[in-house]
């Protein structure tokens, strides 16, 4: 009898899994799919717009993945407040949380904007596209604020359950993104559609055009997120305090901050990651941009599944219920590596078709496809680690996780790649093979983690 109750509550929690993840799956789906298009119609402009565009970034992972980092923290404590059926506490974190998007928001504004013509020279950017970048970065970030309330924003609406509000969202946003790269990247053109000839305005300002899209798109979601938010029955911080509430604030700041160090240590890393690579040359920087692009579609379902396991774990933390956390890892991981095992073998054979969408140069095609296929082979250990790590974030222990990826990032990747590329003079594959084993290493660690279990905090 408890078998076949054990194979009921399986199959329940698969559903309330996928009902949980296809929505982030599709809204970074649907993200993804919009970098395919800008650095589609950006490629078309040339090995330089591509460049220029791609070669600043891991700046953003950086920026990005620090406020994340600060949304992690509140995903624990409203996910546990729910598992402990406290709805107040999650209301009162809300209201913390817009207050911390407003004070970062407006810090990390000030700072692209005060760094934006230094950032290319830093990224060792060519120096004939440094003008270009250093304008994409500029008008990228200036719409800092209503980005920092869309990353924090839709991190709490998933920590309550709200997977799609985030998504429609994220649909709207890359519409509007798609649709205004259109008309401003490109010069007003002549068209036919059957025996119908007309002109198409465009405004013909290229690299600086996509950034402008791109800035607009951003402000409409931040708007709109936030609209959202304040008008959700179940987490709406309307009526709650505003200013600092430290007891709140204390067990949130202390599950981010080792995440916030964490995410800025291995951002901080790809930045020097993409520096190294940048120095190789127009044709390894415009590769290594375009495999990044296309590598990205192919983590969404471990991605995807992460959000979810972090909420649910919260929840089984929240409810002190061990049997529960438990069950999860049974249903989770082998899903996670079946998912991720597909998507691997999918870019393995797909890799040199997927590069011909953003480039026409042989010579960019031959490079990415390789290192393509090279980390194709490692997606379903990496998918492992994304699984565990939301486990581990969902209950708020963040400082294992924080540890091994500092580990990976800095040892494995960044001291091989200076080693293979600056020293040794060898090209982009080296530098990926650095990567891969920096994924291997975190297999292996959370693997050890995951054997010896993971305990809630107490």
């Amino acid at each position: 009898m408890n078998q076949k109750n054990d194979r009921i509550s399986d199959r329940s929690m698969l559903f309330t899994i996928l009902a949980l993840a296809w929505p982030t799956m599709l809204e970074q789906l649907m993200q993804t799919a919009v970098q395919y298009i800008d650095t589609a119609m950006v490629g078309s402009l040339g090995t330089q717009a591509t460049a220029a565009v791609g070669s600043t970034g891991t700046v953003n992972w950086l920026i990005g993945s620090t406020i994340s980092a600060v949304g992690v923290g509140f995903l624990s404590y409203i996910a546990k407040a729910y598992g402990a059926g406290d709805q107040t506490a999650a209301k009162r974190a809300a209201a913390q949380a817009v207050l911390l998007t407003g004070i970062l928001g407006i810090f990390f504004t000030a700072l692209t904007v005060l760094l934006s013509g230094k950032i290319p020279v830093w990224m060792q950017v060519a120096p004939e596209i440094r003008e270009m970048a250093s304008a994409y970065f500029l008008i990228l970030y200036l719409p800092m604020l209503p980005r920092t309330a869309s990353i924090i924003f839709g991190t709490l609406l998933r920590a309550a359950g709200d997977t799609k509000s985030p998504m429609k969202i994220g649909l709207f946003v890359n519409l509007i993104n798609v649709v205004l790269n259109f008309f401003l990247i490109y010069p007003s053109r002549r068209a036919k559609v059957f025996s119908l000839h007309f002109t198409i305005w465009g405004a013909g300002f290229g690299v600086i055009g996509a950034a402008i899209a791109s800035a607009i798109a951003f402000t409409a979601g931040g708007i709109c997120i936030a609209c959202v938010l304040w008008r959700h029955k179940m987490i709406s911080p309307k009526g709650q305090r505003f200013s600092p509430d430290l007891q709140i604030l204390r067990p949130c700041l202390r599950v981010a901050f080792p995440n916030m160090l964490q995410r800025f240590g291995t951002s901080l890393g790809y930045v020097a990651f993409a520096a190294m690579i940048n120095s190789l040359g127009e044709v390894a920087t415009a590769a290594h941009t375009i495999a990044n692009t296309v590598e990205s579609a192919f983590y969404i379902p471990g991605y995807g599944m992460q959000t979810a396991a972090a909420t649910l774990a919260g929840n089984a933390c929240g409810a002190n219920d061990d049997r529960r956390m438990k069950r999860l890892a049974s249903v989770f991981i082998p899903l996670e590596m079946i998912l991720m095992t597909g998507s691997g073998a999918c870019l393995f054979v797909a890799a040199p078709a997927l590069m011909r969408l953003f480039s026409v140069h042989e010579a960019v095609i031959a490079l990415g496809a390789t290192v393509l296929r090279m980390v194709a082979v490692s997606e379903p250990f990496y998918g492992f680690s994304i699984i565990i790590e939301g486990f581990m974030m969902g209950v708020g222990k963040t400082k294992a996780p924080f540890v091994y990826n500092i580990i990976g990032m800095w040892i494995v990747r960044i001291a091989g790649t200076f080693l293979c590329t600056q020293l040794l003079g060898l090209g982009l594959i080296s530098a990926w093979a650095c990567m891969i084993a920096h994924n291997l290493l975190l297999f292996v660690l959370f693997l050890i983690c995951y054997v010896r279990g993971i305990k809630f905090p107490r």
